[in-house]
């Protein structure tokens, strides 16, 4: 066979064009190509797609904020939820819908208006005034030009215009407001008498055969969902640091070479004055400039004492020339380079001559001086410790995350080889359903597992896996599985359960347990409800087995639940005392109200206040209404992928 195409390989050429050729002529290269590449679209806005790509970008990025945030405490498990997912995936849609319409609606922004928001970000601002220097300061930490961030402003600013102006025209009347503080600020006396179900417990009688007829007629409660038993292994940063062991000689090199970071680099407290001179300005007014300057500095240098006078005169740098020009403490890599230099090269209490900067020129005056200083080793050694075991985990963990990514597709049909050869513990559970670990009571185990293992297996990638064809039918180790940065699981079926109803006997207990709650439950409502009718009807002027009395309003329930409060607060008072019987979960209540005490008059300022949040509110839900038309207008479609994205079962290791 292999001869015969080695042969004709001209005629096979020829095949398989012709075999390939019609692909093109039906769907176009660009099909062809999207077919062969192209990542799953999740939705479409105004025909353009959001795809997968872009959601796990945003999902990243809002991921590594919350890391950023709680630092060791985070568990991307507990925040990459359904719920987080599909909110981030409504975010990205109502952004697209909006710039959208900001794009058709040809929105834009005037200069005067992004100046001004500039000028108010507190980031840039030094003593309450904008500084430029520190405006480019602080884009350059973030690696942006005043350009490239100032673009990105405006269009955002742009964007912004569609939906402002909705939210800033919700107004609640004062009188509205007034009503409402009323309503919340009320107070009612109240008194509870409770039918504990819990005390008509020993009167219940269930039998066998009422245990039966339950079984028999509620057989889906008691269905248990299909379930795996699953070995696994995880390889975590406790995993990677089980073995490493740090030497005092390690720590003695680390320090020597890494000095700097445990100690204070030299730093020198600067004053300045600055001329600005325009990017665009010509050679005149360049001059011009520079003999201001120059004026400035001789001034300075025949009276030191008067430089903190002179730049509050002559300085055009707003953020510091009302300090006096005072700058702070300056360390290296915080000034422009020809500003630094000669910051560094002065003495101290020396003033410099004119330097020239792209803002301009300088006057320099270093006030104090620190020299660098380095902690003795000893006040740093577990910091070293800590840090070159963090070094060697990471380096660990990459290297057993290689040889298991390899190992678990060689060695397919068990995990023991693979925990042998890295030194890895077989963790095992029972009880794992395409929804989750099953309740205690439905498992075969009645051990129950770590909050670390819930954890893990709780996570819809490893579910997806342990439920795949090759790991469910073919009982295969499922490829690794990523579940964050530093967490890895690799994992197999042991053995499957499939869906089934228990046995009587194995669930005649939990059905005693449940006929006799309900029923307990029932007897003390019957109870209750035969007491209150004869409070309704008798009125007795001092009623007996009632607690003493509650002052409650709206805000400050005391000891009632959410409903006994919600019955209280809404009743109609006119006729006092009035009986109300209110039905809990596992009690009975009769609530007697004997006074309603209208709330004081609010305040000018809790009128103002509450009628802000209540705007807020209505401004907020007006803009959601916008965005449901602005998602018609502009033709929303959520694609099938979208639920997939949502639950989990579509993700970034697709690509």
């Amino acid at each position: 066979m292999f001869d015969f195409i080695r042969n004709h390989r001209r005629w096979m050429q020829l095949i398989l064009l012709l075999l390939i050729l019609p692909s093109f002529v039906f769907f176009g290269l660009e099909g062809y190509t999207s077919f062969m590449s192209k990542e799953p679209d999740l939705a479409t806005v105004d025909g353009q797609p959001i795809t997968l790509g872009e959601f796990n970008r945003a999902r990243t990025a809002q991921l590594e904020q919350y890391r950023s945030a709680l630092g060791a405490q985070f568990d991307p498990a507990a925040f990459d939820t359904p719920l987080f997912r599909e909110q981030l995936f409504n975010t990205l849609v109502d952004q697209r819908t909006v710039a959208a319409a900001a794009s058709k609606g040809r929105y834009s922004v005037s200069d005067e208006t992004l100046r001004r928001t500039i000028a108010g970000i507190p980031a840039v601002q030094q003593d309450g005034q904008f500084s430029s220097e520190r405006y480019r300061q602080v884009l350059a930490a973030q690696g942006m030009t005043p350009a490239s961030f100032e673009l990105g402003l405006r269009r955002d600013l742009a964007i912004a215009q569609v939906l402002q102006p909705i939210g800033l025209t919700a107004r609640v009347p004062t009188e509205v407001a007034r009503n409402i503080l009323a309503l919340v600020t009320e107070k009612r006396v109240v008194s509870r008498q409770v039918f504990a179900a819990e005390s008509f417990v020993k009167s219940v009688e269930v039998s066998d055969a009422d245990i039966k007829s339950w079984y028999d007629t509620n057989q889906d409660q008691l269905r248990i969902p299909e379930n795996v038993d699953v070995q696994y292994l995880v390889l975590n940063e406790e995993a990677a640091t089980k073995d490493v062991k740090v030497s005092e000689a390690d720590i003695e090199s680390f320090y020597k070479q890494n000095q700097a970071r445990y100690g204070q680099p030299e730093r020198r407290r600067v004053s300045h004055i600055l001329i600005e001179v325009p990017a665009s300005a010509d050679e005149a007014t360049k001059s011009k400039a520079k003999e201001r300057a120059e004026d400035i500095a001789k001034r300075a240098v025949a009276s030191p004492k008067d430089f903190a006078a002179l730049a509050k005169e002559f300085s055009q740098d707003s953020g510091s020339a009302s300090q006096g020009g005072d700058l702070g403490w300056i360390s290296k890599n915080m000034l422009v380079p020809q500003v630094e230099q000669a910051v560094f090269e002065l003495e101290a209490g020396k003033i410099s001559g004119v330097i020239e900067s792209p803002f301009g020129f300088h006057v320099l005056n270093v006030l104090e001086l620190q020299p660098a200083s380095v902690k003795p080793l000893a006040d740093v050694k577990e910091d070293v410790a800590l840090e070159i075991r963090k070094q060697l985990a990471a380096e660990r963990f990459a290297d057993l995350a290689g040889k298991l990514t390899n190992l678990v597709y060689d060695q397919r049909d068990s995990l023991k080889p693979i925990a042998d050869a890295l030194n890895l513990k077989i963790e095992t559970v029972a009880g794992l359903s395409r929804d989750g670990l099953l309740p205690t009571q439905q498992r075969d185990s009645s051990s129950q597992p770590s909050e670390a293992a819930q954890m893990i297996l709780g996570n819809p990638k490893v579910r997806q896996a342990a439920f795949s064809n090759d790991v469910l039918k073919e009982k295969l180790n499922s490829g690794v599985i990523e579940l964050s940065p530093d967490v890895i699981v690799a994992l197999r079926v042991d053995q499957v359960h499939p869906s089934r109803v228990p046995a009587l006997d194995k669930v005649s207990a939990r059905i005693r347990d449940i006929l006799v709650e309900q029923r307990a439950l029932a007897a003390a409502e019957a109870a209750g409800s035969k007491e209150l009718n004869t409070l309704k009807a008798d009125k007795p002027a001092e009623p007996a087995g009632f607690a003493p009395p509650m002052t409650v309003t709206r805000q400050s329930p005391d000891k009632l639940t959410r409903e006994e409060l919600e019955v209280v607060m809404s009743a109609s008072a006119k006729a006092l005392p009035l009986y109300l019987g209110v039905k809990g979960s596992n009690q009975y209540s009769i609530l007697m109200l004997t006074k309603v005490e209208e709330a004081a008059a609010p305040d000018a300022a809790q009128v103002s206040q509450l009628q802000l949040q209540l705007a807020q509110a209505w401004g907020a839900a007006e803009e959601q209404a916008a965005l449901k038309i602005l998602r018609q207008t502009y033709k929303v479609k959520v694609l099938p992928d979208a639920a997939k994205v949502i639950s989990g079962e579509l993700d970034a290791a697709r690509l």
